[in-house]
């Protein structure tokens, strides 16, 4: 075990210069409508997995980005990363001065996998920003329009508990219900990167209707992903995953966001462990984190 970390959450212990980017899971995604803008209408039951990136920041003479961990290597251009323009947004949206910050991203996640990985980063950024008071404004739902144009997934992922999003991600309901307090997940990537996009775009443009009603845990079995079937037509070794998932009777496996992660809810986090060790003895290649969903 790498030194400082806490296994009971599965990041680095949280002080108040570092912060845990949470995995996010789309327990059930509706795709409703597509925009005139290019976007489209989303109805989305979120969860948050207890482990993700690591990310810190101290004072600096002028802002960088340093990557780390597994998935460093997929990272994209530093100028580009989405943390270095929630920092300048942040910059040019805080009341006051914000000195320059040297960043270290310690990257767990897979990239391209439908875990928000890269608006989990920057959510996890701006919490901490937020923490040291340099953001005050950040909690604000008003805010949210405004998170949104960082990336869809960002206003959700600054919440990092279980929650509705409708329109492109910026607007947020809580979840009030504790159905999914002992609730177990297990994650697995297949280690193919999904693009967002061509998703998205092989998505044939049929309303099946609105989330259910319910529950958090109702909505997560009676819901669906309409994006499940475009990116297994994509990526055909989804559909293995899911295979996988489906043959060890969970209460409910689906494929995450546009894929290609995949996720299976257990009540019994013993169960879940056991699953996620034989799939990870099973197929050595693919990235697999077992946790539980953060209340």
């Amino acid at each position: 075990d790498q030194p400082g970390l806490d296994r009971s959450h599965g990041c680095a212990v949280m002080f108040a210069h570092s912060e845990c980017a949470y995995a996010k899971i789309n327990l059930a995604l509706h795709v409703r409508s597509r925009r005139d803008d290019g976007y489209h209408e989303l109805e989305s039951l979120v969860a948050f997995l207890d482990s993700g990136d690591t990310l810190s920041i101290d004072n600096a003479e002028e802002d960088s980005l340093t990557v780390d961990g597994d998935f460093a290597e997929l990272v994209g251009n530093a100028d580009d990363n989405l943390v270095l323009r929630a920092l300048r947004w942040a910059r040019e949206n805080n009341n006051g001065s914000m000195p320059p910050y040297a960043i270290k991203l310690s990257k767990h996640l897979p990239v391209a996998a439908g875990l928000g990985g890269g608006s989990a980063d920057a959510a996890a950024l701006l919490r901490i920003l937020s923490r040291q008071g340099q953001f005050f404004s950040l909690y604000d739902t008003d805010q949210f329009d405004h998170l949104a144009t960082l990336g869809a997934d960002v206003p959700a992922c600054v919440i990092s508990r279980p929650l509705i999003m409708r329109g492109i991600g910026e607007q947020i309901e809580e979840v009030a219900d504790e159905s999914l307090a002992n609730i177990s997940a297990v994650l697995v990537n297949p280690g193919v990167p999904v693009p967002t996009g061509p998703v998205f775009k092989a998505w044939d443009g049929v309303d099946r209707g609105a989330l259910p009603g319910g529950s958090a845990l109702d909505i997560a079995i009676i819901g669906r992903n309409d994006l499940q079937s475009p990116a297994i037509a994509l990526c055909p070794i989804i559909g293995d995953v899911l295979a996988m998932l489906d043959n060890s009777s969970p209460v409910v496996a689906r494929m995450s966001g546009s894929g290609a992660t995949c996720f299976a809810l257990y009540d019994d986090p013993e169960k879940a462990g056991a699953v996620a060790d034989a799939i990870g003895d099973k197929q050595p290649g693919w990235w697999v984190q077992a946790g539980s969903l953060l209340r």
